[in-house]
């Protein structure tokens, strides 16, 4: 499907802010000592920053896992973004699915808050980008 440029400029703020309130719903649950949730949230706040990206730059990627291969690929490779920008959304990738499929695994604080800081610094990046 071809979108305007009018209706890429909608969708692309439309995942910005989805990016934002996943964020925010990260802080919120972090308060609650919900580890594992604020894993989701962080990774998908994340996600949906790269969507952004991708619909704003006219790039497909059909699975979580090909975004990050393809946000590797074209910005990180290309030295568009830093090189730690691609290793955190791959952490933050498999952590969310650790978090969310293995029964045995539980994300701490420790681990969680340093990448709560470095998901917001890089959605920052991206927006950067883009606007």
């Amino acid at each position: 499907m071809s979108l305007t440029n009018e209706e890429r400029t909608y969708i692309v703020q439309m995942e910005l802010e989805k990016a934002d309130r996943f964020l925010g719903q990260a802080k919120s649950v972090a308060e609650s000592q919900m580890w594992d949730l604020v894993a989701n949230r962080i990774y998908y706040s994340v996600y949906h920053a790269v969507l952004a990206l991708f619909i704003h730059d006219k790039i497909e990627a059909r699975t979580h896992k090909g975004a990050v291969v393809v946000f590797g690929q074209r910005y990180v490779s290309t030295g568009i973004f830093d090189k730690k920008w691609g290793k955190l959304y791959a952490k933050l990738q498999d952590l969310r699915e650790k978090c969310d499929y293995n029964l045995v695994y539980a994300t701490t604080e420790e681990e969680m808050k340093p990448l709560m800081d470095e998901a917001e610094l890089l959605i920052a990046e991206i927006k950067s980008h883009i606007l």
